[in-house]
């Protein structure tokens, strides 16, 4: 598949088969999401793979702020990965001074970048994925021992799609986009 199609017919994927996806497989999918870019490459971005499913489920049930819709896309993926992201790095410079004034944010625009690539690289080899924000991200941090120096940007729910599903209509290239 290349890079056009891969964008194309990667969709959020929410059902999922009963199957197990192999930790070589998540590996082959953070080797290539490993190339996202960061500011001044600072790669700070950590990928936490729960494929044990009484955690899954935990974090499913407990850590989604009541919100079953995404309580059911978890449970029924085969995995969910924990998209994190090292503090304090993005927007400074290799001294840790700020470079830009709101530099926090590009944290968060790193993490985004990084979920996407993530997401197309899973694609590549055959899992869907669903990105989810909507969570209690220090009770996830808790249950996954994430180390203090890193914050919970999102979770994405994966595993073998039941179908691969056509996406919803998408704005047209002239309502996006301008020259000046």
């Amino acid at each position: 598949m290349d890079a056009k199609e891969c964008i194309l017919r990667r969709r959020s994927c929410r059902r999922y088969e009963e199957k197990a996806i192999d930790r070589s497989l998540i590996r082959q999918i953070v080797e290539l999401a490993r190339f996202a870019p960061s500011w001044k490459n600072m790669q700070i971005v950590r990928y936490t793979v729960i494929d044990d499913a009484a955690l899954k489920n935990d974090i499913a049930q407990t850590c989604v702020r009541g919100l079953s819709f995404n309580t059911k896309t978890i449970t029924r993926g085969a995995a969910l990965a924990v998209i994190s992201y090292e503090t304090g790095r993005s927007g400074r410079d290799t001294d840790g001074s700020l470079m830009a004034p709101d530099g926090e944010k590009w944290e968060m625009f790193d993490a985004g970048i990084a979920a996407q690539t993530f997401c197309l690289a899973a694609r590549e080899h055959g899992i869907g994925t669903c990105i989810i924000g909507v969570m209690d991200e220090a009770a996830v941090a808790q249950k996954i021992g994430l180390p203090n120096t890193q914050k919970v940007a999102c979770l994405v729910a994966m595993g073998y799609p039941e179908q691969w599903k056509e996406g919803p209509p998408r704005l047209g290239c002239d309502e996006l986009l301008r020259f000046r």
